[in-house]
């Protein structure tokens, strides 16, 4: 990916969703394309045209932090869509950028995984910044025993595009789906020169269409906190809460972590997963192995 090609992308996306009145300006003659024009941004950001149009051709070469905090204000970016701007300009200005290529962290400290391992109310996971499943607790995998059972690299995201039984495991599968893009989006824009990162969005925009359009929506957005819906094959519908943890240290490795609301439905029949499993409790380094093989890591 282009630093340069994502910037620009990322604000003729945000140009395009804007209307003339949403801002209070006067709409006059026939527009070609949807949103706002080169100039109207430029006039509310207080810039000219041409240094706009210099920005919008991904040039981002000395342009200040208030510069940018004035675009954003001109696009009404949200705070997600604010953080990938300012990623983006980070990765624009980087010295040697084009060439530069950087691998995806594909390995956990021991003590991570022990931490995952004390959490047995809870399914937990170990997830690199281009969703490899790292490593996960016997409930973890429990719970997407789909995704573990398909015989490839626990991947969310190859699960959620590539393998029919997402559809139902989901049981929102548009909205899993757009997050799902959403986060890569605004990994890709934290680093565009992510080798392994590139590797997979071309795979999931050539083997799935619906992957392609919304990646090119360039749509990002933050997930601190949500609830999850599934259609378990073993327990049926689950309603879970999430929390995303970071792994101080670790840049790009975070904890994903599921649970029940107390005294909810889901609260009774989640914890059978985790008698289902005990029988045969699962080795929580495989899905950690698979995705060393797979990135060709020792």
């Amino acid at each position: 990916m282009d630093a340069r090609a994502e910037v620009r992308d990322f604000l003729v996306s945000r140009r395009a969703k804007i209307t003339p009145g949403e801002v209070g300006l006067t709409s006059y003659g026939i527009r070609r394309v949807p949103g706002l024009r080169r100039e109207e941004v430029a006039t509310l950001a207080g810039v000219s045209v041409d240094y706009y149009n210099r920005m919008e051709r991904g040039d981002l070469t000395g342009v200040s932090d208030g510069v940018l905090d004035a675009i954003a204000g001109a696009l009404r970016l949200d705070e997600a869509e604010r953080m990938h701007l300012a990623d983006l300009a980070r990765a624009s200005r980087a010295p040697h950028a084009r060439g530069r290529r950087t691998p995806t962290r594909s390995t956990v400290r021991p003590s991570a995984e022990w931490i995952i391992e004390a959490m047995t109310g809870a399914a937990a996971f170990i997830v690199n910044n281009r969703q490899d499943i790292l490593a996960a607790n016997h409930l973890g995998r429990a719970l997407f025993a789909p995704m573990f059972e398909s015989g490839a690299p626990a991947n969310m995201a190859r699960f959620t595009y590539l393998d029919p039984r997402a559809r139902e495991f989901f049981a929102d599968w548009d909205r899993t789906a757009k997050e799902c893009v959403a986060g890569l989006r605004a990994q890709a824009g934290h680093d565009p020169f992510d080798r392994d990162l590139s590797d997979l969005v071309g795979e999931l925009s050539t083997r799935s269409p619906e992957f392609a359009a919304l990646w090119a929506s360039h749509n990002v957005r933050l997930h601190r906190k949500m609830e999850k819906r599934f259609n378990h094959p073993i327990v049926g519908e689950l309603a879970l809460r999430y929390e995303r943890l970071e792994i101080a240290g670790d840049a790009g490795i975070e904890i994903f972590a599921y649970v029940a609301e107390p005294g909810s439905v889901s609260a009774e029949t989640f914890p059978l997963l985790g008698n289902w499993t005990m029988d045969a409790p699962p080795d929580t380094s495989r899905a950690h192995r698979s995705a060393a093989d797979h990135l060709g890591n020792p």
